[in-house]
Order: C-alpha cells, then sequence, then structure tokens
C-alpha cells in the first residue's frame, strides 16, 4: 500500500498573501482542516484551522468589533503558517505515513516528488487504507488464530484455507510477548464451519469468529 493510492490529488492551495479570514472561510466551505500554502507556485508551509483560530482575538479581548476586524483583514496566513512541513513522497508506504504523523503528532502529511506538491494523505485516508486492507468493506467471515511464532505457520494456515477452496481478503498479524502470534484472516466466504472443525482438529487454536 502506497500514499499515491490513497492521497487526495491536486489538493486546495492558497497564496501565502491570503487573508486569515479568507482561509478560514475556505477550509469550512470546502470542509477541510488544512492548506497548503504556496508563493509563486513554490511550496512554502501549510496552514491548520487550528492555528487560524488561535489568532483570532479572545471574546474575552477588549478590542472593539471593528478593531478586532480591522486587525484579521491585515492579518495573512504568511504570518501564522508552518514553514517546511513534513512532507512524504508518494512512493512512501501507508504504514510509513502513519508512522510520521504519529510521532510528528499531525493529522496530515503534504506528498512532495521532486519538489512539486502533487498531493496530501489526511489520518482518515490512512484508516481507509487499513480498512480496506483488512477487508472491513466486504462481505465475508472474521476469524483470529492464535499460533506459536514460528516460520512457516502462517504459510500452514493459509494452505488448509486453500484445501477448503477459500480466498484471503485479508491478513494482518501481531506479535504477543508471550511467544505466540495472532493473526487476522478475512475470508471471501458466507460460512466457515467446515474450516473452523478443520483448523481446531489440526490444533489450531480459534480465538475469534465472526
Amino acid at each position: 500500500m502506497f500514499v499515491r493510492d490513497y492521497m487526495s490529488t491536486s489538493p486546495i492551495t492558497i497564496p501565502v498573501n491570503t487573508p486569515v479570514l479568507e482561509a478560514l472561510n475556505i477550509m469550512r466551505n470546502k470542509k477541510i482542516r488544512q492548506l497548503p500554502v504556496v508563493d509563486r507556485g513554490k511550496l512554502v508551509g501549510i496552514i491548520s484551522e487550528r492555528e487560524l483560530l488561535t489568532v483570532s482575538p479572545s471574546p474575552a479581548s477588549t478590542l472593539s468589533i471593528y478593531e478586532m476586524n480591522y486587525l484579521l483583514a491585515k492579518m495573512t496566513v504568511k504570518d501564522v503558517l508552518v514553514k517546511d512541513p513534513i512532507h512524504v513522497p508518494s512512493s512512501c508506504t501507508i504504514e510509513e505515513a502513519a508512522l510520521q504523523m504519529r510521532q510528528h503528532r499531525i493529522r496530515c502529511l503534504l506528498v512532495v516528488d521532486a519538489g512539486e506538491l502533487v498531493g496530501i494523505i489526511t489520518q482518515t485516508d490512512v484508516f481507509d487504507a487499513l480498512i480496506r486492507t483488512f477487508g472491513l468493506h466486504r462481505a465475508g467471515v472474521r476469524l483470529v488464530l492464535e499460533m506459536d511464532n514460528k516460520v512457516g505457520a502462517l504459510a500452514d494456515v493459509l494452505m488448509v484455507v486453500k484445501e477448503h477452496g477459500l480466498n484471503v481478503l485479508g491478513v494482518a498479524c501481531r506479535e504477543k510477548d508471550d511467544g505466540k502470534v495472532h493473526v487476522m484472516l478475512r475470508l471471501n466466504a458466507a460460512n466457515a464451519d467446515e474450516l473452523l472443525n478443520d483448523l481446531n482438529g489440526r490444533g489450531i487454536k480459534v480465538i475469534y469468529n465472526n
């Protein structure tokens, strides 16, 4: 799974001299929370709804409504943008993109190839990729197996699945601290009772079936 398969292409951008209020209106009208900022076609930063709201005067401010509007009309995104935003190439994997978001505590990543902004990927896009990987958008049976963490364990299970003529829609593994591994299988089947009996008969523990 790569970022290029899930990113939003041709993202909406704003010039660096865009007034703060105008940027906020664009976000609200387009229902987005971040906007890349460009200067003469070159990416110079990113601005989020959170940053724009923090520069708005507090309701407790002693400024009059006219003074506040005057100040906001003069303020542009150049004054509050995040410079040199974290970005990834379109060839980046989804898991690496998720790790970058988690480590830097950000909600999106700009996608840049050869110095050119080609897209943007958000947390929602990453979630969609994971849902698709696990096959949750398709009908089928979901199994979670507990097995010894050893070479060939997954291959043995997949061979049993193949013997029953079932197609695997998704696979995920989670290593445990006790030398065991949990394996999630999403199968293209309405019923997997025969497979369950076969797995149990071979000593493969099924801890979840839905």
